[in-house]
């Protein structure tokens, strides 16, 4: 019986996911059919636990998180709950055996995100992995399905993947960060004094990222390799032109994709896919 309400749940993570991100969004919807919903599912756990901090002003975003946190490991233990998205992440964690710390690590990140903070290197290096990085490795659980060698060899690259999506998306919302948030993500950097060079450093960085997790992308198992390009292609998309951009324009709003470019790039990934990579 229970079975209608796990598709119910999945199909909430879905639509929490479509409405959302349409990048993530056409990225799933090219990943092998028996494996979509695992990664939807993945993604609405994230995205609450996100909305929670970012999104919840005027609330008690602390006793909320608290409170999604309790819930998130009570779902795991019992194998059930009446929170959709919770229902249908616990699932999946189950199911690919996603390590408990990778979940622990990303729910503390979201936790510092509650104060208003600049960040060191250090604690900059700790967030990204904890806010992104562990995501790329639960989505890679899936995708390896049990091959422990298998995910072992991609870890690397998962990880330099989220965290090009993580740095880009710094980028995109330096200006809403900071004024909204309270929160400058890069280390040393000041928004008042920030230039083409400080900006060059930061895109350097996201390149080594982005050509990093290019090479884990093509060793993919094809029920995944498709999907995962997909997302990239688009971010790599919006860091171009977030790399023509002057610094003024970063810090006058969001630089975006428009969804007509999205689909251009979506039937070149399907075109590549047929060629087979060559």
């Amino acid at each position: 019986m229970k079975q209608r309400y796990d598709k119910l749940s999945e199909k909430v993570s879905r639509a929490t996911t479509q409405s959302y991100s349409t990048s993530f969004s056409w990225g799933i919807r090219l990943l092998h059919a028996s494996i979509r919903g695992a990664i939807y599912s993945i993604y609405g756990f994230v995205r609450v636990a996100d909305e929670i901090v970012d999104s919840f002003e005027g609330y008690d975003q602390q006793a909320l998180l608290t409170n999604f946190k309790i819930d998130t490991y009570r779902a795991i233990e019992q194998k059930i709950s009446v929170n959709p998205i919770l229902n249908s992440f616990q699932k999946v964690v189950h199911q690919y055996k996603i390590d408990s710390d990778l979940i622990a690590t990303f729910l503390e990140s979201m936790e510092t995100d509650l104060d208003k903070r600049t960040y060191s290197q250090e604690h900059y290096h700790k967030y990204i992995y904890g806010s992104a990085e562990v995501v790329g490795l639960m989505c890679l659980r899936v995708f390896t399905n049990g091959d422990d060698a298998k995910y072992d060899e991609l870890k690397p690259y998962a990880m330099r993947l989220g965290a090009a999506f993580q740095k880009v998306n710094f980028l995109r919302d330096m200006k809403e960060d900071y004024e909204i948030l309270g929160r400058i993500y890069f280390p040393q950097v000041d928004i008042r004094n920030f230039n083409g060079n400080t900006k060059s450093v930061i895109e350097n960085e996201i390149e080594a990222d982005f050509a990093k997790a290019l090479e884990g992308i093509r060793k993919l198992p094809d029920g995944s390799k498709q999907g995962v390009y997909l997302a990239y292609i688009y971010y790599k998309s919006l860091f171009n032109k977030i790399k023509k951009s002057t610094p003024l324009r970063i810090l006058s709003g969001r630089v975006r994709i428009n969804n007509g470019v999205k689909v251009g790039l979506m039937l070149n990934c399907v075109m590549l896919n047929k060629l087979k990579w060559n």
